[in-house]
C-alpha cells in the first residue's frame, strides 16, 4: 500500500456487492468478504458523466440501475455530472447520488427546465449550470467529466454517447466510455457498431473502444481499470 500511496493513489471501497460482482478479468479488483476494493488515481476519476433517459422506460431495472449507480458514485466519492433532469432514469441517478451523500453537478439548457425538471426541483442541487444551448450543455459535461457512462435512454442518450465515441475516435480524448447494458438494452447499438466495423467505416478503432458491462456493480471497476491503463498516444 505504501507504494500505491506514494504514487498518489486513492483507495475506494465499494461494499455490499454479490460474490460475482468482482471479476478477475478487471484490473485492480480483489474480491474479499463480498466487497470490491477499487484503486484509482485520485487525479483521474473525480467526476463521471452519466447519460440516460428522462423517462423511466418499460423495465423497472432501468430506474433501479440509475439509483444504484448514483449510490455507488457517492460511496466512491466521485461526483455525478449529468443533464439536470429530475424524472425517469435521470432523476433516479441523481436521487441515488444525493441520498447517499454524494455530489451532483446538474447541467441543463434553459428550454428543458419545464420539460425534464422544474425550477423548484433544481433547488435540491448545490451545483447547477443553466446553458443556452444543447451544444453548450454537452461541452460543459465533457469538460467536467473524467469518464462517461450510458445508462438506458432514448435518442438524446444515443446521440450523446455516440458523439463522445466520435471525439475519442478523432483523438480528442482518451477518457473511459461505458455502455451499461442493463438487461441487454444496448445489444442493438452494439450490433450496429460491429456492423460498422465489418463494413469498414470505423477508422482508428483502437481509439474508439467503449467498455460494455452488464451489471451496475461492474461500472466503476471498469472505469478505474481503463483509467489506470490508458491507451498509448497514437502520435
Amino acid at each position: 500500500m505504501a507504494a500505491a500511496e506514494a504514487r498518489g493513489y486513492l483507495t475506494l471501497i465499494w461494499c455490499n456487492l454479490s460474490s460475482e460482482g468482482c471479476s478477475g478479468s478487471v484490473k485492480g479488483l480483489n474480491a474479499r468478504w463480498g466487497a470490491c476494493h477499487l484503486t484509482a488515481l485520485m487525479n483521474k476519476i473525480r467526476a463521471v458523466c452519466v447519460y440516460c433517459g428522462s423517462s423511466p422506460g418499460n423495465d423497472a431495472a432501468y430506474v433501479e440501475a440509475g439509483e444504484r449507480l448514483g449510490s455507488a458514485l457517492a460511496a466512491a466519492g466521485v461526483r455525478l455530472i449529468y443533464g439536470g433532469g429530475t424524472t425517469g432514469v435521470m432523476g433516479a441517478v441523481a436521487h441515488g447520488t444525493l441520498s447517499a451523500g454524494g455530489e451532483v453537478g446538474a447541467i441543463i439548457p434553459s428550454f428543458l427546465i419545464n420539460r425534464e425538471t422544474t425550477k423548484a426541483a433544481l433547488t435540491k442541487f448545490n451545483d447547477v449550470t443553466i446553458t443556452e444551448t444543447m451544444h453548450e450543455r454537452k461541452h460543459k459535461m465533457f469538460e467536467r467529466s473524467d469518464a462517461f457512462v450510458a445508462l438506458p435512454g432514448g435518442i438524446g442518450t444515443v446521440e450523446e454517447i455516440v458523439e463522445i465515441m466520435t471525439w475519442g475516435q478523432l483523438g480528442q480524448h482518451r477518457k473511459p466510455m461505458v455502455f451499461a447494458n442493463i438487461n441487454g438494452f444496448w445489444d442493438p447499438m452494439l450490433g450496429m457498431l460491429d456492423h460498422l466495423r465489418r463494413a469498414g467505416f470505423i477508422h482508428s478503432g483502437h481509439l474508439m473502444q467503449p467498455i460494455v458491462v452488464d451489471r451496475v456493480e461492474a461500472i466503476l471497476p471498469a472505469i478505474v481499470a481503463a483509467a489506470d491503463d490508458p491507451k498509448p498516444d497514437p502520435s
